[in-house]
């Protein structure tokens, strides 16, 4: 059995959501290596680093299982996500990254970030399920 890594959760002193999206890499292991090297600390521009920030995105997380990824992104409760990706994908060096990482991904290479990454549905969550008064 593997060894499971909890990772740190930053509370907010304000009411946020979370958006979960998904995407495809192309099944190969050397630019899946390369993937995870660009997105290494350090290796992601700066200034898409600050573009995440300046378009109101309080945290965002790449997970990955072969070459299946999936993004988690905090923002505040107010925030109006097309809005943001809009303008998000206006930002100085934007199009250059998608640009940069469209080699890996197994979607349209000229699609925005927004495009690329496709929602995904939340199927369950332990908040909406009844438990009959049982306390733990």
């Amino acid at each position: 059995m593997s060894q499971l890594t909890p990772y740190p959760v930053v509370k907010h002193d304000f009411p946020t959501k979370l958006y979960v999206r998904t995407l495809t890499l192309r099944p190969d292991a050397k630019l899946i290596d390369e993937y995870r090297l660009r997105h290494a600390a350090g290796n992601v521009w700066p200034e898409i680093v600050a573009g995440i920030k300046s378009v109101g995105i309080l945290e965002m997380d790449i997970f990955i299982s072969g070459n299946l990824l999936v993004m988690t992104v905090e923002v505040p409760e107010s925030l109006d996500w097309d809005s943001a990706m809009e303008c998000l994908a206006t930002l100085p060096r934007q199009q250059e990254w998608e640009e940069y990482m469209a080699v890996f991904q197994d979607t349209d290479p000229s699609a925005t970030a927004a495009a690329k990454w496709m929602p995904m549905e939340r199927m369950f969550h332990l908040g909406d399920q009844n438990d009959n008064g049982i306390t733990y």
